[in-house]
């Protein structure tokens, strides 16, 4: 569960972004800041990776910086309307942006900073810890790219009918299945395979099960029994991720709705476009518990959150500069064993 975003004191500075609206190994590196290249997008390191100031902030293949949250289109038809070119589709399917957070095969519990100004990616961080999740054999690290959908949005006022329970004050989480393994700050498009229902401590917490289109198994994964036989024992190590992985810090198993049955493509995208709709209502709201917010969102031209690319600007700038990673605990690489 990420921090919550729905105290207006703490969220009124989340909108942030520019007025317009990885893999790549090419690094261009400067005294203070560090840039990424994909395809339509850039990251910014600032700050010294495994340490608490450490922040990616996105922008813009022209230079103007961007909320990964509010200003990528969920769905890659609407990027055209956004300033983004868009590639030429060879298919009716739906498609959507997914953000990057946490590569496969990775610890670090990377998220989307849904309170900071620009909505940079960073470490969660615990009682001033830095969080990184267990290894619970025979799984290492997160086992699929592990992102969120932009401009989603899980209600925490609202109970799900399904569930019974509350949204978890975040973007919609995905895990992308795909063989290529990403790495933080990417965007790549996915179709959506399938949904599972976790309730983690009271939340609903939704889990898209979707794949990146670039993937050479996509044309062949169309629902979620086409991951079952493709790709055998995988739906089921996700349960059982999803289930243990709090277990190392103390915590009882996570429980589930449905059984911890997944359900349809066609189900997870009408949860998709319920989190949209309650972004939508989130952004164009003028107050928050009576606090303004001043910020501002592209895809929404008459949304009240607004603020200049100078102003987007001096955020980055403002952050500490990029630097050297720091060393990781030997601890992260433990392995935990639990019974069946």
């Amino acid at each position: 569960m990420r921090s919550v975003i729905y105290n207006a004191a703490k969220f009124s500075a989340a909108f942030l972004c520019s007025q317009s609206s990885r893999k790549s190994k090419s690094f261009i590196s400067a005294a203070s800041f560090h840039l990424r290249k994909m395809v339509h997008y850039l990251t910014e390191q600032r700050g010294r990776p495994n340490s608490t100031d450490y922040r990616i902030y996105l922008k813009t293949s022209d230079g103007k910086y961007i909320s990964p949250f509010h200003d990528i289109p969920l769905y890659v038809a609407d990027e055209q309307e956004c300033g983004v070119p868009r590639k030429k589709l060879k298919t009716n399917e739906i498609l959507f942006n997914m953000v990057v957070e946490v590569p496969r095969w990775s610890n670090a519990k990377m998220e989307i900073a849904t309170k900071e100004p620009l909505n940079p990616i960073k470490q969660d961080v615990k009682k001033g810890k830095l969080r990184y999740v267990a290894n619970i054999f025979p799984h290492k690290g997160y086992i699929w790219n592990y992102g969120a959908l932009p401009q989603t949005w899980e209600d925490p006022s609202n109970t799900d009918k399904e569930t019974t329970c509350c949204g978890d004050n975040d973007p919609i989480d995905v895990c992308e299945i795909s063989s290529k393994v990403c790495v933080t700050g990417q965007v790549v498009q996915v179709k959506v395979l399938g949904i599972l229902a976790l309730i983690d401590e009271g939340e609903t917490d939704w889990k898209v099960i979707a794949i990146n289109i670039e993937d050479p198994d996509a044309s062949s994964l169309n629902s979620i029994e086409d991951v079952r036989k493709i790709k055998p024992g995988h739906l089921e190590a996700t349960v059982d991720w999803f289930k243990k992985y709090k277990v190392p810090d103390g915590k009882p198993e996570n429980k589930f709705a449905f059984n911890g049955q997944f359900k349809d493509k066609d189900f997870a995208i009408e949860v998709i476009k319920s989190t949209h709709s309650f972004w939508k209502a989130l952004v164009m709201r003028k107050k928050m518990k009576g606090d303004e917010i001043v910020c501002q969102n592209t895809s929404l031209c008459d949304s009240p959150f607004k603020c200049s690319d100078a102003e987007a600007s001096a955020v980055v700038q403002a952050a500490a500069e990029y630097g050297e990673p720091l060393a990781v605990s030997s601890e992260v690489d433990k392995w935990h064993f639990f019974a069946k």
